[in-house]
């Protein structure tokens, strides 16, 4: 073995050694050495030079992107007023999964969408906790709560209100709304549908317009969030309109094996305990919160906070790219093709802008976008594909290959050069470009994953367990996607180095030789 060692070890220095020792000649010699020899001996030294140049750079690249991490950690606080929002969701999660089982999931996304007053939608079979949540949300905001059993023969005063007899004696056709939906904060209507033509017209203007005509006059509504249940997807086309309504469809199941011995051995929740957390009484979940009169979740503290994130937070292009790509992708790659609303693509960005205000950053990152698994998708075996495509592009970077096709050119044009002064200074110019492409990547993935994910592990809306899986998923191949942006940034930094020299084509050909290799075999032919 220590052979074996040696042997390498020989084998990987014997060209530098080869350098020094015709360096020494040279200086010993002067021009007693052959002119052949003299211009491979400044080949070497050029070439040697450059790489030198070149690890330096990379290392100042490396540098900077530590110091990025370290200036994120510092910066990652969040101002007064959203750290007393973040402590009180926070609050309400605990409150609301108190006593539940394997339902983190339905929890936060539940909270995420009464946060951009949006309608959830969950799938399930009975037994599962569908009602139970949203009666702990009403609680846990102070909202008037509204529930409803709906069946093929419901009719509409089941949902908003009977006839008001005196209206009637003066020849006017309204409802008495009081303790119906149209005065609800949060509602509840399980079976949602079974909801005949009746029911189905009014209840679209409540859930999208947040309004209800009663005779002849169209009043708001302060509706928040209403949750619906059901047993089984709706199958027919009169209902899709209601189904696109609710924005985030979440599939409940039963609890796992593993979690059985904690569901029948888990102590029983008390509504009281909601109700005593609500009115601001001692929280039986959070003790370390220490203002105990100060309430979970107020309908005013909900809008005020939506309101801040969709004029504050700003969506930049790869993310506006990536949504536009899933939405290609579903509709015309998948077999049957996916369904994607307009109104979905735009209340989809509106809770992205929620989902990344809440956790402190002025701007939607790639990471809240795996929340759209639970936003694009119309038949159960959709999620999974949705899933995966977003793994699949969170982990990979399609962008390197047109870089690597645009350095294939420069490099061209470097050769083609031949050290003019004017052409170097040109290309030098483009390069540069190139480069902070690829530092600024270069610096993401390594801030992405020096950081252990934590844009992801410490994300307020996906669960821990959900955030574990996405790590394993994605980490290996980020990995290897920083390894292969790092290489072609250091072969960038060789051709900015070397056009900063004004480099021959032949010593070129030294320093990139997979690059001169295709120069050669797909280059013009000059006569």
């Amino acid at each position: 073995r220590a052979a074996l060692q040696h042997a390498c070890f020989v084998a990987r220095t014997r060209p530098r050694r080869r350098a020094e020792r015709k360096r020494r000649n040279f200086r010993v010699h002067g021009s007693d050495m052959p002119a052949w020899e003299q211009q491979e001996v400044e080949i070497e030294q050029e070439v040697l030079h450059v790489k030198r140049t070149v690890e330096q750079e990379l290392q100042k690249v490396r540098d900077a992107g530590r110091g990025d991490l370290e200036k994120m950690e510092e910066d990652a606080n969040f101002d007064e007023e959203l750290i007393q929002i973040r402590r009180r969701i926070e609050k309400a999660t605990n409150l609301l999964q108190k006593g539940l089982v394997e339902r983190e999931k339905e929890v936060k996304l539940l909270l995420l969408a009464t946060l951009c007053r949006e309608h959830i939608l969950f799938i399930g079979p009975p037994g599962t906790a569908k009602s139970e949540l949203a009666r702990r949300m009403s609680m846990v905001c102070r909202g008037n709560y509204f529930e409803r059993l709906l069946t093929r023969f419901s009719v509409p005063e089941e949902l908003f209100g009977p006839l008001s007899m005196k209206g009637l004696e003066m020849d006017q056709y309204v409802r008495k709304t009081h303790g119906y939906l149209p005065e609800a904060s949060i509602a509840f209507v399980d079976e949602i549908f079974k909801a005949n033509s009746a029911i189905l017209n009014a209840l679209l203007t409540i859930l999208n317009e947040r309004l209800f005509d009663n005779g002849n006059k169209r009043i708001p509504v302060p509706l928040v969030c209403l949750v619906g249940a059901s047993n089984e997807l709706p199958e027919s086309e009169e209902l899709d309109a209601l189904y696109d309504r609710f924005l985030i469809r979440k599939i409940v199941r039963q609890v796992s094996e593993a979690g059985l011995s904690q569901l029948l051995t888990g102590v029983a929740w008390e509504d009281d305990d909601v109700e005593q957390a609500a009115e601001g009484e001692a929280s039986p979940v959070d003790p370390s919160i220490d203002d105990e009169e100060e309430p979970v979740l107020l309908v005013e503290d909900l809008e005020k906070t939506r309101r801040k994130a969709i004029a504050g937070v700003a969506v930049p292009p790869t993310v506006i790219d990536l949504i536009s790509d899933l939405r290609t992708f579903l509709q015309d790659k998948c077999e049957p093709p996916v369904y994607v609303s307009d109104r979905r693509l735009v209340k989809a960005v509106a809770m992205l802008k929620v989902a990344a205000y809440t956790n402190g950053r002025s701007q939607v990152n790639e990471f809240d976008c795996l929340l759209l698994t639970h936003c694009f998708w119309q038949r159960t075996e959709d999620c999974d594909k949705v899933d995966d495509w977003l793994l699949s592009q969170l982990s990979v970077d399609d962008g390197a290959k047109q870089v690597k096709y645009l350095l294939k050119g420069l490099f061209a044009r470097a050769c083609r050069a031949q050290g003019d002064a004017q052409k170097c200074a040109a290309i030098q110019g483009e390069i540069l470009q190139v480069k902070a492409l690829l530092s600024s990547k270069v610096s993401a993935l390594r801030n992405t994953l020096g950081g252990e994910f934590a844009s992801i592990r410490k994300h307020l809306w996906i669960g821990q367990d959900d955030a574990e899986a996405i790590v394993a998923a994605i980490s290996p191949l980020m990995e290897k996607n920083k390894a292969a942006v790092e290489d072609l940034l250091g072969e960038v930094l060789v051709l900015e180095v070397a056009m900063s020299r004004r480099t021959e084509p032949h010593i070129l050909a030294e320093l990139l030789p997979a690059y001169w290799a295709d120069f050669i075999r797909n280059g013009p032919v000059q006569r």
